[in-house]
């Protein structure tokens, strides 16, 4: 590629991410209350683990093909035939991509519901030890399994929608998959099981394993439902777009063949951390009822920024670079990767040091309600704590890793992925069955895991487009961000001598007045630190109120 500075893309990939980010927001908060709803219904069990791991096995395979290795694979190539060769080879290619996964991934969703036996065995022994807790896994894996081919032919429009810059109805996609587990899915619970699922209001406990398995089934139908909806909602906006379904397949056509050459080893690459979550799942399923699902619990709290900004903000770049590549146009590509990762920096520091300080109120206030009590509040949290510290690393991960397919390398990622996977199995192993240790150190392997698998992809990537300027920002990030950690700590001393923060009612003010302060406290910090995208951001507001 040639040298020739860019800056064009600036303004673009923070007004984008802006965009994004909402939309990511929305969907995650509806993900949230999705986790409160089975939170409430089904409190951190026999069920509730069983859920969380029939619909992690679709979900593993979700991001390895659908929303990892295709989505970066196809938003690459996709662009550059935008690019090169126009608008009606890209829809083409869209085509040809779509029915290839009805081929692959239809056929891969029949053996997975065939043999769903062997994943549940697995990726969770220790469920055997539990009367009836394998085999209700078994039968939501069956109901869920489908789930895989919708989300992959909605990766497969939403990435026509990002290539073509129509960033914000794909990012909201996830928000009607979202609306429909939790309408449906509870719609289907009650019909099956009005007794146990009224019996919140009534004060039960229900015990009764029966009624409360038949009700989880009804979530696991309401979450196939929400699959269908994230692809469909998508569907009008192609067509005002010019996209026009044709049945067309050739796994001969040079597009598709790119697609599927970068997919393969991107695979791997893209999953690293799905894949050790997996892992863990494994170990935990040893540690009795509930550890997976507080492991769970925690992990979704660190999908909110990771969302928010990773996912965002390289959903946005990765276009962008793509274009550079296709114009041969260094300057802009090492331009744009460094700028996003800057932003990641800036925004996922602050967001962990804030989690990790307020994972118990946060854990709290959402999920302690119904049959999820204060000791599951406190396990959680504890795991939420270590799972922050790894949080920068994963979310630019998400950054770095298109990037790389970008530049048309798919291999780089995925032989560091494979070193990652090997080295948090190896340290789970010797956390849990050497030091006897418990959930947590699953959490910790996890957190380091990504940072190492971060730390070797960026020097990789520096070693060959030349220097990245992100160390002094992410120095001075991370000094700006201690301010959140003495916002937070002295709200909470504040509201103990008042009210116990470990009631609904004070975990709700520590929360309310922590966040802002923290922000507030961050923003002037890192201001007066000379960190570019706060300065960025504030020179915005300012020209908006002056504006207005």
């Amino acid at each position: 590629m040639s040298a020739t500075p860019a800056t064009s893309e600036a303004p673009r990939l923070a007004r984008s991410t802006a965009i994004v980010g909402s939309a990511v927001l929305a969907s995650r908060v509806l993900g949230l209350v999705r986790e409160q709803v089975f939170a409430a219904f089904f409190g951190a069990g026999r069920e509730l683990d069983a859920f969380v791991t029939a619909f992690r096995i679709p979900n593993l395979f979700r991001d390895l093909f659908a929303e990892g290795a295709l989505s970066a694979a196809f938003v690459t190539t996709f662009a550059q035939k935008l690019e090169r060769e126009g608008e009606r080879s890209a829809w083409r290619l869209a085509n040809l991509v779509v029915h290839a996964l009805l081929l692959v991934v239809g056929g891969l969703v029949a053996i997975g519901m065939l043999y769903a036996g062997g994943w549940v065995d697995v990726i969770a022994p220790g469920f055997a030890e539990t009367p009836g807790k394998t085999e209700l896994t078994v039968s939501l894996t069956r109901i869920m399994f489908p789930f895989l081919l919708l989300v992959a032919l909605a990766a497969v429009a939403m990435g026509m929608l990002n290539a073509k810059e129509r960033f914000g109805v794909a990012a909201s996609a996830s928000s009607f998959f979202n609306l429909g587990s939790i309408v449906v899915g509870v719609a289907t619970a009650w019909w099956l099981e009005p007794e146990y699922m009224s019996g919140l209001w009534r004060g039960e406990a229900g015990t009764n394993g029966a009624a409360a398995a038949r009700a989880i089934s009804g979530m696991a139908v309401g979450t196939l439902v929400g699959g269908a909806l994230q692809l469909l909602v998508q569907v009008p906006s192609l067509y005002r777009l010019g996209y026009r379904y044709r049945p067309e397949i050739s796994f001969t056509d040079p597009g598709l063949r790119r697609v599927l050459a970068l997919m393969a080893p991107a695979t791997i690459g893209a999953a690293a951390v799905q894949v050790n979550v997996m892992v863990n799942n494994n170990f935990a399923s040893t540690l009795g009822d509930g550890a997976v699902s507080w492991l769970n619990v925690a992990f979704r709290f660190t999908q909110l920024p990771i969302g928010l900004f990773g996912v965002a903000v390289g959903v946005v770049a990765l276009p962008a670079i793509s274009r550079s590549v296709a114009r041969e146009d260094a300057g802009s590509f090492n331009a744009t990767v460094a700028r996003a990762l800057r932003l990641v920096f800036a925004l996922t520091l602050p967001a962990a040091v804030g989690l990790a300080v307020l994972a118990p109120e946060v854990i709290g206030l959402v999920y302690e309600h119904g049959r999820f009590g204060p000791h599951d509040t406190a396990m959680a949290a504890q795991a939420l704590v270590a799972y922050t510290i790894g949080l920068a690393g994963y979310a630019n991960i998400k950054v770095i890793v298109p990037a790389f397919y970008a530049l048309g390398d798919a291999r780089t990622p995925a032989l560091v992925s494979c070193a990652s996977i090997l080295v948090n199995a190896g340290l789970n192993w010797w956390a849990i069955h050497r030091l006897g240790l418990g959930h947590v150190s699953l959490a910790l392997v996890t957190s380091a895991v990504a940072l190492l698998n971060f730390a070797a992809l960026f020097f990789v990537l520096v070693g060959r487009i030349g220097r990245l300027p992100i160390g002094s920002a992410a120095a001075r990030i991370a000094l700006a961000s201690l301010g959140v950690a003495v916002a937070c700590f002295t709200v909470r001393f504040g509201v103990e001598a008042i009210a116990s923060p470990a009631t609904f009612a004070g975990q709700a003010v520590v929360v309310a007045i922590a966040i802002p302060s923290g922000v507030a406290l961050y923003v002037w910090l890192g201001a007066r630190l000379g960190v570019e995208e706060i300065r960025t951001l504030l020179d915005r507001v300012r020209a908006r109120i002056g504006a207005s």
